[in-house]
């Protein structure tokens, strides 16, 4: 029988956390962008557009994102697309994420001033002129702290593409625990890493709450 030690362990899911990092930037910028172009769709009151944004918003808040998973993986399989593990999960925590995202920032807007609209209508500005110099800056200072606390959310969730086959350090560490029969000591590591990646954000997250915050 093989003998693990814990830096053997340790060493494996050191190696498997370089794929949850990777999945984690790649949801947060593609999610970014395209939750931006959501918000800007639905903020540009073109018609119909405010009801499809916000039914794609509540379909992806509605629904377990286990389940997301799934009929991304199976449901690209459909579309003849030649669809690995890594795809599915891209995929779809890219549109988890981009409907978290432009529902965060449609708050943000909104919390604007409704006079700082009509003072650059006067100025004779369109309406992407408005949301870039006068709207998405000031809304940029309220979203910041928000946007950071939800990248933990996309950090966790993560966890869940290990259900297709992503190797990532959830998958990771169930493989070893299999090897190893150390169940509690792999995903105790596991559950370390986890929060070694996740709580410096949150305290980010919290400080740049409390330098933000309007002042009285």
């Amino acid at each position: 029988m093989v003998e693990f030690t814990f830096w053997d362990i340790a060493y494996q899911l050191l190696l498997a956390l370089r794929w949850t990092v990777s999945l984690s930037v790649i949801a947060f910028v593609c999610g970014g962008l395209l939750g931006l172009g959501l918000l800007v769709l639905r903020l540009s009151q073109w018609p119909g557009a405010v009801r499809l944004v916000a039914a794609y918003v509540q379909i992806f808040q509605g629904t377990p994102l286990l389940m997301q998973i799934f009929l991304t993986y199976f449901g690209l399989a459909l579309l003849g697309i030649d669809t690995s593990p890594m795809l599915a999960a891209c995929v779809c925590l890219s549109l988890y994420a981009a409907a978290y995202l432009c529902d965060i920032w449609r708050g943000c807007v909104e919390s604007v001033p409704k006079g700082q609209w009509e003072a650059s209508a006067s100025l004779a500005l369109g309406f992407t002129e408005q949301l870039r110099h006068v709207i998405l800056p000031q809304a940029l200072r309220l979203g910041i702290a928000p946007t950071a606390g939800f990248m933990v959310q996309i950090i966790k969730g993560t966890a869940l593409t290990s259900v297709i086959g992503f190797i990532e350090i959830t998958k990771a560490g169930q493989l070893i625990a299999n090897a190893t029969f150390e169940p509690f000591l792999v995903y105790g590591c596991v559950a370390g890493l986890y929060f070694a990646l996740c709580f410096p954000l949150s305290l980010w997250s919290q400080r740049l709450e409390r330098r933000l915050r309007p002042k009285a």
